[in-house]
């Protein structure tokens, strides 16, 4: 009698599924002598025109690096700072940039909130979900701008470090988890 490979296909599904929701694997990138940290495969580095485009600011960040359809970035910025880089100064810091969000934003639902500790060193980490309304008078009203934003800091050698993950809220669900994984891996020396 002829068996029917029903059951081998069976065990075979789940571990297609979880494939399938597998997060991509980060490849390493240095960005300054000591700061290393992992990217998705398929995003790429900005050229400095793009950045400068969409980036205005007199201090550029280190690099940025976009998904292929430019709607996803991760940016690292590096900046003098005043602050120590103790425990204190961390605490000090996630309070200074939890009010900032609060205030540049119309709405900040915040996930993430804390002083986390990632490869023996403390990182300020914000995660929260901005909205930005329009409020000019006299004009038609576009509507809000929501966006899920992952922010981490540190500081070295009197120098700040910011790393920024930024995409539509949309697509929250799907890059969520590289966020925090792409976060996990920063190597700063």
């Amino acid at each position: 009698m002829k068996t029917f490979p029903f059951p081998r296909l069976l065990w075979l599904l789940p571990l297609l599924l979880l494939a399938a929701f597998a997060p991509p694997k980060l490849k390493k990138v240095q960005v300054a002598k000591n700061l290393t940290v992992g990217v998705p495969a398929d995003f790429q580095p900005l050229p400095d025109d793009a950045i400068a485009a969409k980036y205005p600011a007199a201090r550029k960040p280190l690099a940025v690096y976009s998904n292929p359809a430019g709607r996803i970035d991760y940016s690292i910025a590096m900046r003098p700072s005043t602050f120590g880089g103790g425990s204190q100064d961390y605490a000090v810091l996630l309070k200074i940039y939890e009010s900032k969000l609060k205030s540049t934003y119309s709405k900040v639902d915040i996930i993430t909130h804390e002083v986390k500790t990632i490869g023996k060193r403390e990182f300020v980490v914000l995660e929260f979900v901005s909205t930005l309304g329009d409020n000019r008078r006299g004009r038609e009203m576009m509507a809000p701008l929501k966006r899920y934003e992952l922010m981490q800091y540190a500081i070295e050698g009197g120098q700040q470090y910011v790393f920024h993950f930024i995409s539509p809220v949309e697509e929250q669900a799907q890059y969520q988890p590289i966020a925090r994984e792409i976060m996990q891996s920063v190597e700063l020396k």
